[in-house]
């Protein structure tokens, strides 16, 4: 191979170089996008946001309520100057009191203003006359008064004449008081033209200062310390006048419209009641009651109260409500303790005494009679309903006289403390706990009969049964061995029919039925046996159905309405319709605060009741037929009593196993005591039975049984 270097491409035919290329080495670019001009905001945009800004200052919105404040009160004062003005140059103030009179219907005192009317046009009219004859008068009296004025001074100027013997003196009264005359002219010319550059600001000041008096201006422009929100503020007459003109019924709001200023013609006196204020409206000609009655809220709101703070009622006087108005709060204020709870020496009167309940929404003291009075309270539960009866039981116990027969199917404890008191106590919830209820209120009906075929005159002590919880009852399907139901509310259902006979005839021999229940219906709560009870009474309820259930059509048709108080908040409260209780003339209810008695309370009040006693063996449950020891059964029955009449011994005895003791005479009494060693004995001339002389053979007996163990052992 030669060494010959042999080219594999042609040489390019532009021999002319190209330039070198050059690099440019570019850095990254940052995550964020690039910054875009933003357009400025429209002129428009800006001057929005900068006066948006000024007027949420808080200096822009002092200064506009300065000037508003201060100019409503120069534009409310040359108002109220004005209709001053007006009211005292016409006869306007006698038409808006006559034309309130007419629409009130009170035509007696539209007469009155009529005659007051004539008589102001014809005294004005006598004045107008004199004004022709004024002028006339006016220059002769000037001209007399001139005369008379100059010889006066002239006389006075000779009498110094002749003093001072100078002839010149009889002029220097007449010239001094010209001169007087001409400084007075020259300093109205100084001042009246400084007055009258002044004069409309003083007049200016005036009307600010009567309108800043009567705050005529709008409640946001005041200052703060005088802005009133309405909240606890004083009724007056202007302003229920004001509310019920607000209240949406067109006829009430342009016969208010017709008085004008004297709307309160329609309002009796306002009075101070209690913690509220109470005031009678009489309603125009084409206005009921019922229109007012139902908007309570809206007229309670107009008040600038709440709901619960205004009571309606219908007094006697046609076309009128009666207005119960609460300072605001003062209904969640508790009304302090019971008399039974603070008098230790109280005791109670079963015939002629009243129990002490509460206090109605005057604040006076609410007192009940309970004498020859079935009773009925019901309502929602946890509102204080067994507390409520419960109250006007402990008060009847400090009454020796009266017996007690309770059924508490609740069963919590809350009637415990009347163990010792109650002749029979019955604590449960359950179908067997009602069956026991149900056989008490059929004793409770034998007994009523016992009573009624007794001699004519003959006086019995009250027997005061007692079930709380009575829905429970009512509603029990259980049934009896003959197939009749304990529950229900038809004329098989045992508990319904025993307590509709003690209903009906009860009262008379002194046999009353008491009933708590809550959550009324028809179900648990039969028509015949609420409109039994003579007083009834409610704490808060959902309906106003459920309210006519609990008080009856008339109470509520009165204005009674316990499904407008507050669950929860009204615990307590009751709204009652009784004749044993101090209802205000006219109306068919009334409302009252009870007095809260707690269960410590409660137990100390029953434990002095029992020292008022003898001794009371309270029967637990009901005898179901099992072996009873008599010896055992006696002393229990006797108590705490020292000697015990044997006919009572008996009764008790009855009712402890009717079965077992039923039919027991005093014969059989006294054959069982004398086995035992503790024969009846004779005490004020009666047969007795001595406690003392039952425990020793009880003891005797135990220790008899002990020797004779003993022996056997042995």
């Amino acid at each position: 191979m030669s060494g010959d270097v042999v080219p594999l491409h042609k040489p390019t035919t532009d021999p002319t170089p190209h330039p070198p290329t050059v690099l440019t080495v570019v850095p990254d670019l940052p995550d964020t996008p690039p910054t875009v001009p933003v357009a400025p905001a429209p002129l428009w945009v800006r001057s929005g946001r900068a006066v948006r800004t000024a007027v949420a200052n808080d200096t822009t919105k002092t200064t506009v309520r300065l000037v508003v404040r201060h100019g409503s009160y120069v534009a409310g004062g040359a108002r109220i100057a004005a209709r001053r003005t007006w009211d005292g140059r016409t006869g306007a103030r006698y038409e808006r009191m006559l034309r309130a009179a007419e629409a009130a219907g009170n035509f007696e005192v539209a007469q009155e203003w009529e005659e007051r009317l004539g008589r102001f046009r014809e005294a004005r009219h006598r004045r107008r006359m004199d004004l022709l004859h004024s002028p006339v008068d006016a220059a002769k009296g000037a001209l007399i008064g001139t005369g008379m004025g100059i010889g006066a001074l002239v006389a006075l100027g000779v009498a110094l004449a002749i003093a001072n013997e100078n002839v010149a003196d009889v002029i220097t009264p007449l010239a001094a008081t010209i001169e007087f005359i001409a400084l007075m002219v020259r300093i109205v010319q100084i001042v009246w033209g400084p007055l009258l550059s002044v004069g409309p600001f003083l007049a200016l000041l005036a009307l600010w200062s009567v309108g800043r008096k009567q705050q005529a201006a709008p409640q946001w422009a005041l200052p703060a310390h005088a802005r009133s929100t309405g909240e606890g503020e004083p009724i007056t007459a202007p302003i229920v006048v004001k509310a019920l003109r607000d209240l949406g019924v067109p006829a009430l709001r342009g016969a208010i419209k017709e008085m004008g200023d004297a709307g309160a013609a329609m309002l009796g006196p306002i009075r101070i009641a209690g913690c509220g204020t109470e005031v009678d409206v009489t309603l125009p000609s084409g206005v009921s009651t019922n229109e007012v009655q139902t908007r309570r809220r809206k007229l309670a709101e107009n008040l600038t109260r709440h709901e619960h703070e205004v009571f309606i009622t219908i007094p006697e006087a046609a076309r009128t409500v009666r207005l119960w108005i609460a300072d605001s709060g003062a209904l969640d204020e508790p009304i302090g303790p019971s008399p039974l709870v603070t008098d230790q020496t109280m005791t109670a009167d079963y015939t002629k005494g009243r129990a002490p309940w509460g206090q109605d929404l005057r604040g006076d003291a609410a007192t009940l009679s309970l004498y020859q009075r079935h009773l009925l309270i019901t309502g929602l539960s946890n509102q204080g309903k067994t507390a409520a009866l419960r109250a006007l039981a402990l008060w009847l116990t400090l009454d020796r006289t009266v017996e007690f027969w309770m059924g508490d199917l609740k069963g919590v404890g809350d009637w415990a403390m009347f163990d010792g008191l109650a002749t029979r106590l019955i604590q449960g919830p359950t179908d067997d706990h009602v069956i026991e209820v149900t056989e008490m209120a059929e004793d409770a009906v034998e007994e009523m009969n016992r009573r009624i075929q007794a001699p004519p005159g003959t006086v019995f002590p009250p027997l005061l049964v007692i079930v709380d919880e009575a829905q429970v009852a009512f509603m029990c399907p259980v049934k009896g061995d003959d197939k009749r139901p304990y529950g229900g509310s038809k004329a098989t259902s045992r508990y319904f029919m025993a307590v509709r006979k003690i209903h009906n005839q009860g009262r008379a021999v002194n046999v009353l039925m008491w009933q708590g229940t809550q959550d009324p219906t028809d179900q648990n709560l039969p028509k015949l046996v609420r409109e039994g009870a003579h007083t009834r009474a409610s704490l808060a309820l959902g309906t106003e159905q459920q309210a006519r259930m609990a008080l009856g059509d008339k109470a509520v048709d009165g204005g009674a309405a316990p499904n407008l108080l507050r669950p929860g908040l009204d615990k307590g409260t009751l709204v009652v319709a009784s004749d044993g209780i101090t209802v205000p003339k006219g109306q068919s209810s009334i409302t009252v605060r009870t007095h809260y008695i707690s269960t410590d309370d409660a137990h100390t009040i029953a434990e002095r009741a029992k020292t008022l006693r003898d001794g009371v063996t309270t029967l637990h449950s009901i005898d179901r037929g099992e072996e009873r020891d008599p010896l055992t059964d006696i002393a229990s029955v006797l108590g705490n009593a020292p000697r015990v009449l044997t006919a009572d011994v008996l009764k008790r005895l009855a009712l402890l196993s009717e079965d077992t003791y039923g039919t027991w005479t005093p014969g059989d009494l006294k054959r069982v005591l004398e086995d035992a060693g503790a024969e009846p004995y004779k005490s004020d001339g009666r047969m007795v039975v001595g406690r003392d002389r039952v425990a020793r053979a009880l003891a005797n007996r135990a220790t008899d049984s002990d020797g004779e163990g003993s022996a056997s052992a042995a």
